[in-house]
């Protein structure tokens, strides 16, 4: 049976660290503050928007909302987050995506401050975790994923790591932070020939395909460890992650559900680099 890598704990862990370093930053008079910019009322939109401020709150970052309606203009937004750039009360920006149609992206990614990128918007920041530089804001669900190997103590120095992803969002920016490890990386995606041959002699397997169940017990052996990053539903309408969970459970070392897994770990790590950003600019 395989150790279950379940993201709470690894949260957890994170939290109490979080919660001295505020501590501090409070006894010096500041309050780590998240603006959140939301447009439109898409109902996943609210709902990850409650769990943030939940989480939030019970950490001591206040949080500041910024409702907008979905027929924002791009130079309308522009302002408003140029506002909350020179607001020196704002730890962190998130700003919600996808944004709507008539919305600029790359002018809005471009506007958020460096400083403020909490969720790493800005390709200053992609940019910084490609020359090694791990000192800004990385993306989220390659952090979370990072932090629930350290937190496990997983070594990765020298481990022959395959990423099945290759998006600037997730896959590429998962491979610069696991050779800043001195791990040995691989990338593979959908396309890649033999995909199982090249799982099956890795140490590690993070998958963000987004295909339920569709990683069986022959993409793996007895030592491997395995964090699904994969989130989609299966056909009976069940949330499940990119490996068959139940049929590989019990031939590997270790591995994440889903959910459950790196996903619970996603929004901590967004408020620990609002506390980051807070220490930086006190």
């Amino acid at each position: 049976m395989a150790e279950i890598l379940r993201g709470k704990v690894v949260a957890d862990k994170i939290k109490e660290k979080m919660v001295e370093r505020i501590k501090k930053l409070n006894d010096k008079g500041i309050e780590p503050t998240l603006a959140i910019v939301r447009l439109g009322e898409d109902p996943s939109d609210i709902s990850y928007e409650k769990g943030i401020i939940k989480s939030a709150e019970k950490l001591g970052i206040k949080t500041v909302i910024k409702e907008e309606e979905v027929s924002l203009k791009t130079e309308e937004l522009v302002n408003i987050i140029e506002e909350l750039n020179n607001d020196d009360k704002i730890s962190g920006i998130l700003v919600f995506r996808p944004l709507p149609k008539g919305i600029d992206e790359e002018v809005i990614s471009k506007t958020i401050s460096p400083e403020k990128d909490v969720d790493c918007m800005n390709p200053l920041n992609l940019a910084k975790i490609f020359e090694g530089d791990m000192s800004g804001f990385a993306p989220g669900t390659p952090k979370a994923a990072i932090e629930i190997l350290i937190n496990n103590n997983i070594d990765l120095e020298g481990k022959n790591v395959v990423v099945i992803n290759r998006s600037l969002v997730v896959g590429k920016p998962l491979a610069m932070m696991l050779l800043e490890k001195n791990a040995t990386v691989t990338i593979c995606h959908s396309r890649t020939k033999d995909l199982d041959k090249i799982t099956k002699d890795a140490d590690i397997v993070m998958t963000a395909l987004g295909r339920a169940k569709f990683l069986d017990e022959k993409y793996f052996n007895k030592d491997s460890i395995i964090i699904d990053i994969g989130v989609s539903m299966d056909e009976d309408g069940k949330m499940s992650g990119d490996v068959d969970f139940e049929n590989v459970e019990d031939k590997v070392a270790k591995i994440t559900p889903v959910p459950r897994g790196v996903g619970s770990v996603t929004n901590t790590v967004l408020l620990d680099n609002v506390v980051k950003g807070c220490e930086k600019r006190a």
